[in-house]
């Protein structure tokens, strides 16, 4: 059964289920370098050889309404792979995703926003899209720009923005729309020192007010600092769940151990 959707639990106090979650993606081998290669290949019904990999093997998870729960490992681990698919970026090979209430995302810094229009329009966009009234984008507008720091450069295209500018705006809308559910991935990375901190304390406040969190980083200070529970995933399985300082604590021993073998081959 494949399902991505969202809906009540049966068990109220969860935000977040996933059952037998897998996600597998196509990896071709000998791809013909041209289109005609391509299309003369399929008309012989020789597709090109593949093999799938699976980022995501069979995962469930629960999350409940509240949590802070922060997502390690090392790259191709799966951790993207599971937020594309909690926020409904992705859709599951197999296995069944649940999320309940309203989500907001920052996945990849500018994914969200069409290049040719501007701040305020992609603000007034994201917030359309989120299913928020009229009444209610012009309440926060002001609020979601200003946090953005881009009061200057609101009725400028965002095809012009730097990095940092599209990060500032893409938090900024994810997080003043009133998620039940905040995910994000990553993102901050490219953000300077100053803002990084008010994104941080902004989440640490988002969590302390009761809200749930799905936070992607590899800075486990952050994580440790923001989140009350760490799943550490390995090859799309989960290799431990549970209290923040014990299971980075065991990663930062497993990677240090995987150093230390690394080191010792001639």
């Amino acid at each position: 059964m494949v399902s991505c959707q969202t809906m009540a639990f049966t068990d109220t106090n969860l935000a977040i289920r996933t059952v037998g979650l897998t996600k597998r993606y196509r990896y071709i081998h000998d791809r013909p370098a041209r289109v005609k290669d391509l299309v003369i290949t399929a008309l012989r019904r020789r597709l090109p050889r593949a093999r799938m990999l699976k980022a995501l093997d069979g995962l469930n998870l629960k999350v409940r309404r509240g949590e802070s729960v922060g997502f390690i490992g090392p790259n191709g681990s799966g951790k993207s792979t599971l937020m594309a698919l909690l926020s409904r970026v992705l859709r599951p090979t197999s296995g069944e995703v649940y999320v309940a209430g309203r989500v907001g995302v920052l996945l990849e810094v500018g994914a969200a926003f069409h290049p040719d229009l501007t701040g305020e329009e992609n603000a007034r966009l994201t917030a359309a899209i989120f299913g928020m009234s009229r009444s209610e984008i012009e309440a926060r507008l002001e609020d979601i720009i200003a946090f953005a720091e881009l009061e200057e450069y609101r009725q400028m295209p965002v095809r012009t923005y730097s990095s940092g500018m599209l990060l500032r705006l893409g938090f900024a809308a994810a997080t003043h729309l009133d998620p039940d559910i905040l995910l994000v991935d990553e993102a901050l990375a490219v953000g300077d020192e100053h803002f990084q901190r008010r994104c941080y304390d902004w989440m640490e406040e988002h969590a302390a007010r009761g809200q749930t969190l799905g936070l992607v980083s590899h800075d486990l200070a952050q994580i440790r600092r923001i989140c009350q529970r760490v799943v550490w995933l390995e090859h799309g399985r989960i290799v431990q769940d549970g209290p923040a300082e014990e299971v980075v604590g065991a990663y930062l021993e497993a990677e240090e151990r995987h150093d230390q073998g690394e080191e010792a081959r001639p």
